[in-house]
């Protein structure tokens, strides 16, 4: 079974841009994201996939995890 794309809400430009924003510093986590902009961490992670390059993507995900495992409280 296909694993669905998670439905992003109707955001403006400047709304997407500045989600993107956010997430690409690693002084913003996902939950804050979430608090200002009512996005869910799939929904952003979505957002990141259809913006950025795939390799950018890629090695931002990677940054995002690494965060995670060596903090409790991260992304």
């Amino acid at each position: 079974m296909a694993k669905l794309m998670p439905q992003t809400p109707d955001l403006s430009a400047s709304q997407l841009s500045e989600i993107i924003e956010m997430a690409l510093s690693d002084h913003v986590s996902f939950g804050q994201i979430t608090q200002q902009h009512g996005v869910t961490p799939d929904q952003i992670k979505s957002i990141m996939r259809e913006n950025l390059k795939p390799g950018s993507y890629q090695s931002w995900r990677k940054r995002v995890r690494e965060f995670g495992d060596r903090r409790e409280h991260y992304k």
